[in-house]
């Protein structure tokens, strides 16, 4: 049997990786009209599920896809790696998610604060509305006395 070559081994994953991210700007383009605390979960885990690698063989060091590996060892039964593979992604999972916890748990407090600042901007621009404005700003007072004023030449 042929074995996989270096050069081949990193063709195969360079091919994964530009289909994995073309499946991702699809799926962003598919969830881009859901609320924003489900959207941005939903495409948390398709990351992972696309981008998780899973070791295949321990002793050359060479890994694969974890959601592909699963999914041959389960529909094919052709080996054992389904459980290991099922184990990393649920380790990724819970890595990302904790991470993304973090990072919304930092932003929630700015955009509170942000958007005060623009309902605060918002009222002040309205009372500014209210206030009646100036027709003819640059109109001069008659001259007291019904003097004639001559203009400078």
């Amino acid at each position: 049997m042929d074995t996989m070559t270096e050069n081949d081994y990193l063709t195969a994953w360079g091919l994964y990786a530009f289909a994995a991210l073309g499946c991702l700007l699809v799926w962003w383009r598919m969830t881009r009209w859901i609320w924003r605390w489900l959207r941005e979960p939903l495409q948390l885990l398709m990351a992972v599920l696309l981008l998780s690698p899973t070791i295949v063989d321990p002793v050359k060091t060479q890994f694969a896809p974890a959601v592909a590996i699963t999914a041959l060892d389960l529909v094919l039964k052709v080996g054992n790696n389904a459980w290991r593979a099922i184990s990393d992604l649920f380790m990724y999972t819970m890595i990302v998610f904790a991470l993304y916890i973090v990072f919304v748990l930092i932003r929630w407090p700015i955009e509170r604060a942000a958007n005060a600042r623009r309902e605060r901007k918002a009222a002040a621009d309205a009372a500014l509305a209210a206030e009646p404005e100036d027709d003819e700003p640059f109109r001069r007072p008659a001259p007291a006395g019904g003097m004639r004023v001559e203009p400078r030449l």
